[in-house]
C-alpha cells in the first residue's frame, strides 16, 4: 500500500477494515487529479496491477454519465477508481460489472448504517429518492477487444450543500444520518463487497441482476427515457440477461442500452 504524506485520510483504519484478496491491495492515495478514471487509464502502462484503487480527495474533471461533471468538495466524499486488467471479468459480462458495483455500494450503505437504499438503472445509488452515488465504467482497447476496465465511483459521505442543477437532487450520507461518517470504513466496506459481487458476476450472473432488481423500484412502472435528445415513454417490464432494460411502448418491448431514466 502507498502511502503519501499526513492527510485527513486514516490508511492505518482503512487497512485494517479492508478484507480483500486483490481489491485495493494496491492502492494510491492522491490530494488531486484531474479525473481518476483518466488517470488510470492513461498509465495504464505503468498502473496495470489488477485490483488498483485509487482515492483522490478533489478531481478537478470529474465525471459523470454522458459527459455530466461530477461536482464534490475536497476530503468531504470517495471519489475513487478501481482497475480491472484481469479479462476474465469484463469478456463475457461486461455490462454486469455496471450492476455488481452499484449492488455493491447500496450493500455497503445498508450493512454499515441502516439506510435503506433503491438502485435506479442504470448505475445510480438513491436514498430517500435522492442520489448519494454515481459509478462510470470507462475502459481501453487494443484493437477490437477490451484490456482494461476502470470504475469510476463518487459516493457523497460529509458534504451537506451541493450547488447546481441536477436531474435527481442529491444527498448525501451525513445529511440522511446527522452525523460525520468515517470514510475508511465505508470505502474498504465497498471495495470488500464488490470483491465478492464480481467473483459472483462469473458463476453467477443471473444472481447480481435478480439482487439488483429487488432494489429497483421503478420496474412495473411507467417511465420516460431520454437519450441523444430522444425521449421515449412507457412500461419498465425488467432486465434482460445483460442488464439492458426492456421497454414495453404499445405494442412491442424495446431493449434499451442508455439512457436517462425518470417515472412519469
Amino acid at each position: 500500500m502507498k502511502k503519501f504524506r499526513e492527510s485527513l485520510f486514516n490508511f492505518e483504519t482503512f487497512d485494517i477494515k479492508l478484507d480483500t484478496e486483490f481489491i485495493g491491495r494496491n492502492f494510491i492515495y492522491s490530494e488531486e487529479v484531474e479525473s481518476t478514471n483518466s488517470f488510470l487509464l492513461n498509465n495504464a502502462e505503468k498502473l496495470d496491477v489488477n485490483g488498483t484503487v485509487l482515492l483522490a480527495e478533489k478531481q478537478t474533471r470529474g465525471k459523470g454519465r454522458n459527459n455530466s461533471i461530477w461536482h464534490s468538495n475536497k476530503e468531504q466524499n470517495l471519489t475513487f477508481s478501481i482497475l480491472l486488467t484481469d479479462k476474465k471479468y469484463f469478456e463475457k459480462f461486461f455490462n454486469i460489472i455496471n450492476f455488481a458495483t452499484s449492488l455493491a455500494v447500496s450493500q455497503a450503505i445498508e450493512n454499515i448504517y441502516q439506510l435503506r437504499t433503491e438502485l435506479k438503472w442504470p448505475n445510480d445509488i438513491l436514498i430517500n429518492h435522492k442520489k448519494v452515488a454515481g459509478i462510470l465504467l470507462e475502459s481501453s482497447s487494443k484493437g477490437s477487444k477490451i484490456s482494461k476496465l476502470v470504475i469510476g465511483i463518487g459516493v457523497n459521505v460529509n458534504q451537506t450543500l451541493f450547488q447546481g442543477n441536477f436531474n435527481i437532487a442529491p444527498t448525501s450520507l451525513k445529511n440522511e444520518l446527522s452525523f460525520n461518517v468515517e470514510r475508511e470504513k465505508t470505502l474498504a466496506e465497498i471495495l470488500n463487497i464488490f470483491e465478492s459481487n464480481i467473483e459472483k458476476s462469473l458463476t453467477k450472473p443471473d444472481d447480481i441482476l435478480k439482487d439488483w432488481k429487488l432494489k429497483c423500484r421503478m420496474i412495473g412502472e411507467i417511465i420516460s427515457i431520454s437519450a441523444d435528445g430522444h425521449v421515449k415513454d412507457g412500461i419498465f417490464v425488467d432486465l434482460d440477461n445483460e442488464g439492458f432494460l426492456l421497454l414495453k411502448t404499445r405494442d412491442k418491448i424495446e431493449k434499451i442500452h442508455f439512457g436517462e431514466v425518470s417515472l412519469l
